[in-house]
Parts: C-alpha cells; structure tokens; sequence
C-alpha cells in the first residue's frame, strides 16, 4: 500500500485520560478513507493526531517518511490540509478572502501574493462550485455553501492530503450527498488523498474506499466496505442490531437498523364504537 502519512504506536491522552491506545494507522494513498466509531471512540483525535494539531503521549507520525513534528509548520501545511469541525468565519469575510487564506504556507516577508496565489484560490473556487458567490460574506450563505467555502481554502493550499473532521455534521441530506461526491471527485479524479471523520454509517458506506471502526481508542476494523460493514461489526462497535442489505445500484452496503418495539396490541371492534 501507497502511503505518505502515517500513525505509529500511538497513545494520546487528555490529562491523564488515554483516548487511543498504541494505534498503528497508514492512510492510503488516492483514495477516501473514513473514520467511524461512536461518541468518544477517538476517531477526531486520531485526525487530529495526524494533522499535528495535538502530539501524542507516545508514538509519533510520519509524513512523508520523517516524523510530522520534525517538519516546520508551512513545510507540512503545503503538503497536508486540515478542516477542523464547526468553523467559523469573522463576520463579513467575503467567500474570495476565505479562500486566500489557503495560500498562508506560501506567504512571506520575502514572498508576497503572486499570479500562481491568484491562480490556485481562482481553481479551488471552481472545484468547489464557489466562484459565483466569491464576493458575498461567509455568514451570509447556506450551511452547504459555506462549508463548500472552507473546502475551498483547503484546496487552495494545493496539499494531495486532505482531512476532515465531520464535514456533513447539521447539512441537509442532499447537501451532504453533493458534499460527499465533490469529495470522492477529488481522490478518484484528482488524485487526492482523504480522511474523513463521518457519524453517518450509511453515507460511509456508500462513499469510502476504506472505513476504519475504532472504539476505545483502539482500531477494531479496517477494510472495504463490503469487508467491514457487517452486522457482526456494527453490534461490536455500535451495540447496533442491524440487517445488512446490498444496494442493487452500487453493491454497497446499506445498514437497516431493527426495530425493537413491540407489535401494537389490536384493537377489539367494539372498542371504536360510540356509545
């Protein structure tokens, strides 16, 4: 397997609280691979740990073949972009200023915005189908077109790594489906690697080349989608009863969940009879 960043041996810890425990993790190369796993499993600080937004307590990552906290920031930041959850823009930031600030690695005293800069935030706009409102303010679009926005700067920093942490979160199901396809263009047509923090197991399946399930801190699965989305694995991880059907269309994976209520009682006849 092709791979530019990976995790060795990683334990990560709030205070003295151990979220992943000697984690071994390469992200694949060219293609999608996303994060599953409940409410505290670690799956955002796994990202995290990669991006080096947090250093782990033991262990360490390479990118690239040598240790990410070796590599001075704008070295990794021209080579690995990272789009944390929920952000946010200060009020009034134009969509066209957001963007630029994807060119901040290549920014110095020495080297100021060139037609290259213009060139790259002009072609992250166009993938990410923001050019027709570069000039409006952030806050003022929908949730779906601003977090197009923040793809957008992501892109503009021209990295083939890109992670996310939970992109899809409060959008609307078209919204994250469209999402979701403009990322997957992004590894299958242009050769971008992804790591994708998802809570939807569905959209998951139906989009991933790889899924990773970690609870506890540790990784339980890690294959295709048709290796791992199973209702074995979803019970371990999720504590999830599930059926698992394939999508005639696709041959994906689609978990259907049980229901666990009770049949109604039925009604006698003469019950709905007025007195």
């Amino acid at each position: 397997m092709n791979c530019r960043l990976e995790g060795q041996g990683l334990d990560v810890a709030y205070n003295d609280n151990l979220i992943l425990r000697s984690v071994d993790f390469q992200v694949e190369d060219g293609k999608v691979t996303v994060l599953l796993g409940p409410n505290g499993s670690g799956k955002s600080t796994l990202l995290k740990t990669l991006a080096r937004t947090i250093e782990p307590r033991a262990g360490g990552v390479i990118l690239d073949g040598h240790s990410i906290h070796r590599q001075s920031t704008r070295s990794v930041a021209q080579r690995l972009g990272m789009l944390p959850q929920s952000s946010t823009a200060p009020e009034g930031l134009t969509v066209r200023e957001l963007v630029n600030l994807g060119r901040f690695p290549y920014q110095s005293l020495w080297k100021q915005w060139s037609k290259r800069d213009e060139i790259a935030v002009s072609e992250a706009m166009d993938i990410a189908d923001v050019a027709g409102f570069a000039d409006r303010p952030v806050d003022a679009l929908s949730g779906g077109q601003r977090q197009r926005c923040w793809i957008a700067m992501v892109l503009a920093q021209e990295t083939d790594l890109i992670l996310l942490d939970e992109p899809t979160t409060f959008l609307d199901l078209k919204v994250q489906v469209d999402l979701l396809e403009l990322l997957v263009s992004l590894a299958h047509d242009k050769g971008r690697t992804l790591l994708i923090v998802l809570h939807d197991l569905n959209l998951a399946a139906a989009y991933a080349d790889t899924i990773v399930m970690l609870n506890a801190g540790k990784i339980e699965y890690l294959g295709s989608p048709d290796q791992v989305f199973t209702a074995a694995n979803l019970k371990q991880v999720f504590d999830l009863d599930s059926h698992i059907l394939i999508d005639p269309e696709s041959g994906r994976p689609v978990c259907i969940p049980k229901a666990r209520r009770t049949a109604p009682t039925p009604v006698p006849l003469n019950s709905c009879v007025a007195s």
